[in-house]
């Protein structure tokens, strides 16, 4: 057995254990693939299979301590992998479920994506009336609108924001992405 197959083994065996846990007190399973996907050595279609996986984990009715494992072991993947928006979609869509600790994590995921479709769910948050929340919005509207690894048709990365994400959120509630966008709007 090869170091990938052990890798891989090392994930069915945690995923095992998890079923066999009562899909609730195996937390420590998920940590152990979470630590698997810190490698950075699983192929992408592996890592984006285990990752659908986990993504079902935490939108399942199963114990906060699971569901934190889980969005977790994502957020540690996210940092190791590209994961494309596609794979958590599914946490965009049941966003508003999570309660704020938890929802930390998807608005975190979603900005790894780089993917601007995950924007329209990133923004509802930048008014949550968590500060946290509200500071995970503009740190993953940033990273959706000027990360280096976003790219515009030409190739080239876009030019980072004249106006602080952070500054926004924290200032006026009502202010919105526009403003952080410096997007004005006409005098009426």
């Amino acid at each position: 057995m090869d170091g990938y197959e052990r890798l891989t083994t090392l994930i069915e065996s945690a995923w095992e254990e998890w079923n066999g846990a009562n899909a609730g007190n195996g937390d420590l399973s998920l940590d152990a693939i979470g630590d698997v996907l810190e490698t950075g050595l699983l192929t992408p279609h592996d890592a984006e299979r285990t990752v659908e996986r986990l993504v079902a984990v935490a939108l399942a009715d199963v114990g906060h301590g699971a569901r934190e494992s889980a969005l977790h072991a994502i957020c540690t993947a996210s940092v190791h992998h590209e994961l494309p928006y596609r794979v958590v979609e599914p946490l965009a869509v049941g966003a508003d479920a999570f309660e704020p600790l938890l929802l930390e994590y998807v608005l975190g995921i979603l900005g790894a994506t780089h993917d601007r479709a995950a924007l329209p769910v990133v923004e509802r948050y930048l008014r949550h009336p968590h500060p946290e929340v509200r500071r995970e919005a503009a740190d993953a509207v940033y990273e959706l609108h000027w990360s280096p690894e976003r790219r515009d048709s030409t190739g080239r990365g876009h030019l980072p924001p004249t106006r602080d994400a952070h500054a926004v959120c924290d200032e006026d509630p009502e202010s919105g992405a526009e403003r952080m966008m410096g997007i004005r709007k006409p005098l009426t």
